[in-house]
């Protein structure tokens, strides 16, 4: 019996270390900080099936780098934490990518790609297998309409990225990548004139993503108790400093007002009775602070 127990106990220890070790190994694990760079790869397929494609030797799915960007001269990026409108055009839509992008809008194979979870880690550990690179998925639903000539094709996209929710031991501008979803906006819109761009072979795509950051895989709430701004909606120690700054001489002006100005103003010319909230000030004669005037009797 004593032994069983003492069996039952090395297990939890040996679980509890394991446990703590894997926390331990998480934590030592880099992060991205804020504005950090985060490449975009996406699955490499072909233009006359649609399907992905393997590596030979691995069997493994290919992954290349997003088309580059004619703005920066690199494929596209998004910085960590940074919100805001990215642009991204590629100089000139060939044969073979045209088709794919027919592909995509017809929703015959979806334009998928990845982001690292987090940066690669700089220090390895003697004797320990290095940690393999986490991605998280990124499908861009690309938007548009076929037509027999040409296309219409959605431009503006809207990027939303979660990061994990954050731990006191790393600092507040870094974080881990969680989730993340990228949508084309308006994709009708070209009966109207705006967003959507008619696209033939040969021609440049100006891309734009509309970038927007959350702390926590949890969409922020309208109506509930919950709200924020993406990573950047951080209530600071200068905003605070500064709401109490602003309170406090917003008290003190109107507190200087009240007793200067509007004070002396209404107990000017009036009894001490007629300033009371009972008195009423009648003819100048008042009764006090609420204190009745004597019955007289009536014979």
């Amino acid at each position: 019996m004593q032994q069983s127990l003492l069996g039952l106990l090395l297990a939890l220890l040996c679980a509890a270390g394991a446990s703590a070790s894997s926390a331990a190994n998480q934590l030592s694990l880099p992060s991205y900080h804020y504005a950090a760079p985060i490449s975009v790869e996406c699955m490499n397929r072909s233009s006359e099936t649609g399907e992905h494609i393997e590596n030979p030797d691995s069997h493994e799915i290919e992954w290349i780098p997003f088309p580059v960007c004619d703005e920066t001269k690199k494929p596209l990026e998004f910085n960590y934490g940074l919100e805001g409108e990215v642009n991204c055009t590629i100089p000139m839509v060939s044969d073979p990518f045209f088709h794919l992008l027919e592909f995509y809008i017809h929703s015959d194979a979806p334009l998928s790609c990845r982001l690292p979870s987090r940066p690669p880690p700089q220090l390895e550990v003697l004797g320990e297998k290095p940690a393999a690179q986490e991605y998280i998925p990124l499908v861009f639903a690309l938007a548009g309409t076929l037509q027999s000539s040409h296309m219409h094709i959605s431009t503006h996209m809207n990027v939303l990225l979660h990061s994990t929710p954050k731990h006191h031991i790393h600092p507040h501008d870094s974080g881990v990548l969680d989730s993340g979803i990228a949508y084309s906006t308006s994709p009708l819109s070209h009966m109207e004139g705006s967003w959507t761009r008619k696209l033939i072979i040969g021609d440049p795509l100006p891309l734009s993503f509309s970038v927007r950051w959350f702390p926590t895989p949890a969409l922020p709430k309208t109506e509930g108790k919950v709200e924020w701004q993406g990573i950047g909606g951080h209530i600071y120690t200068s905003t605070v400093f500064y709401s109490l700054v602003s309170f406090l001489a917003g008290a003190c002006v109107s507190g200087v007002y009240f007793l200067g100005i509007v004070l002396p103003s209404r107990l000017k010319g009036r009894a001490l009775g007629g300033a009371t909230p009972l008195g009423h000030g009648l003819n100048g004669i008042g009764n006090g602070w609420g204190i009745p005037m004597a019955k007289r009797n009536v014979d």
